[in-house]
Order: C-alpha cells, then structure tokens, then sequence
C-alpha cells in the first residue's frame, strides 16, 4: 500500500531540480509543512520564501521573482490560492502569461472535517475560465513526478491541485509517457467510458476491476491536463462506447464534467453523466467518508455506474 503523497513526490522532483537549477525558487504562506516542503528548506534554505499567510502577496511576489529570471512554485492551500488570492493569479500571472507555478494542497475535501471554508470544489472552475492558465491535476505519485519534471522546464503558468493524503498508485513508474494536454487511456472498453480526474482515477480503475467481474466492459481514461484539454481523446471514446460517466472531486459545476459535456455538445447520440459534489454546503468528516456519503466510491458509485449501463 503506498503512503507516499503526491505533495511528497513533488517535493523530490523540486530539490533535485533546484541543485542543478537555482533559479527554481519555493513559496509557502506559512504552509511548508502541509506541502510537505520542510525537506525542500532544509536542502535549499536560499531557496525557499516564507511569505507567511498572506496569499494575495504570496501570487504578486512570485510574479515579480518570475520577471527577475526566477523560476517559482507557489504552494498553499487550494481552498485559499483559488479564491483570496484569484485576482492576482488573474492580473498578476496569467494576464502577462508570466511563468508562475501555482499549486494548490489539499485540494478537494481533503481539509473535510473543517467543512464548507477549507474545501475547495470550485477551483477548476474558476481557474480554468482564466487565459493562458493550465490546469492540472495529477492522478498519483508517480504522475505527479512526472508532471513536475515537465513544469521545471515549462515557461507557462500553470495551477496544480495536489491533495493531502497518499493515494493507491495508478501507475507503476514515472515512465509512460506523460504529456501535458494529452489525457492517458488507463484501459479499454466498449460498454461505458469512465473519465476521471486526480485522486478519482484510482477510484474509477478500482470500480473498472469490479464491473469486469459481472461481464462490463469498462473503458477508464485520466484527464491530468483539465486545460488544455484533450477533446479528441474524449470523443473518440465516446463515439465507440456511447456512454461517459465524469468522476470528479469538485462542484458537480464547471469541472470535469462540464469540460467532457462541451467537447460533446456536438455529439448528439452520446449519453453523459456527471458524478461530483452537489450544489451544497457539504457534510463534514474525513475526505472517505464524505466520498463515500456523496457516492463518489465504493459500492454507491458501482451501483451508479451499472443502473448508467442499464439505461
């Protein structure tokens, strides 16, 4: 079983990087422990800024050290950098197409017993309707490895939402190919297409497993890059099974789903279903079992999934 969180995974790729790139630069508002950066500051303590809770200056500053030739990832808490500090990542970064790594921990519910304040369900909506932003979200410590390594080399902005606890690998290495836009085929079917996002793809591979077992033929795809979005993976997998069910930690608005029912807008005999969080102040209680009272794992989303097929 893996304990190893992809805030983890991140925090290696940046220390290798940053010894051989000392123009990559760290900043935490006051959340260096909670990215799990406290070995990034011992390894490059020149490396690293503290701004301290104060996220709006936490996205300025990065944006003036990005125009002084430095190369910086922002951590701190998805639910504050997507919402406090959003009119900076709007004006400040992505107006200027400035090369700002933003990255938002514990994203979704993984803050889930401090309710309604701390999770954040509305990130991908709100950053990805913002130009020349990519939004991505990586499925397991070894895609969040292997998407690191691609934005120390990036010259966009970018946003990235990690989450707090470790997650089930969905991968074996780093090396299979990952591309930035391109989503990635987990397996292949003919019954139904699940589209996954983020901790939600082991959840999907997992519920694959089990519907193999009563004879469906389940095709699983991982949507890393929520923008740019990869439209033509998306609807060649509809077109061949006729079914997609979106699976997302996020508002059942502007996410996932919404981004999968406006690449098929024009595919008139495909049938769409998305699975997320309601438009709701949510029930509070570890990230599990808010996941499993909303459906999103476990027997409720195989039942969800099997009653889809039988439609």
């Amino acid at each position: 079983m893996n304990n190893i969180p992809n805030r983890k995974a991140m925090c290696e790729v940046l220390i290798e990087e940053g010894q051989k790139n000392h123009n990559i630069v760290v900043l935490t508002s006051d959340s260096r422990g909670s990215a799990s950066l406290v070995d990034f500051g011992e390894a490059l303590p020149n490396q690293l800024i503290e701004v301290g809770i104060a996220e709006q200056d936490l996205v300025g500053i990065s944006a003036g050290l990005a125009h002084s030739g430095k190369r910086p990832f922002a951590a701190s808490p998805a639910s504050f950098l997507s919402m406090r500090s959003i009119e900076q990542v709007k004006v400040d970064v992505a107006y200027s197409n400035t090369n700002v790594k933003l990255i938002g921990i514990s994203g979704g519910v993984s803050y889930g017993a401090l309710g309604m304040s701390h999770h954040s369900l509305q990130d991908f909506a709100v950053t990805r309707a913002i130009p020349n932003l990519q939004v991505l979200v990586p499925a397991d410590r070894f895609e969040t490895a292997a998407m690191f390594r691609e934005l120390v080399k990036s010259e966009r902005p970018a946003y990235i939402r990690l989450g707090r606890n470790p997650v089930e690998d969905c991968y074996s290495s780093e090396d299979y190919g990952f591309e930035i836009g391109k989503a990635v085929v987990m397996s292949e079917g003919s019954d139904i297409t699940l589209v996954a996002i983020g901790e939600t793809v082991r959840k999907a591979l997992d519920a694959a497993e089990d519907l193999k077992k009563s004879g469906r033929s389940v095709e699983v795809i991982n949507v890393h890059s929520l923008k740019p979005f990869d439209h033509e993976t998306i609807r060649n997998s509809a077109m061949k099974t006729k079914k997609i069910i979106t699976i997302e930690e996020h508002s059942i608005y502007g996410g996932l789903g919404s981004a999968v029912a406006e690449s098929l807008s024009e595919i008139m005999d495909v049938q769409h279903k998305i699975i997320g969080f309601p438009d709701e102040e949510l029930v509070t209680g570890e990230s599990k079992e808010v996941f499993e009272y909303y459906g999103l794992s476990g027997k409720k989303l195989i039942q969800t999934i099997e009653d889809f097929v039988g439609e």
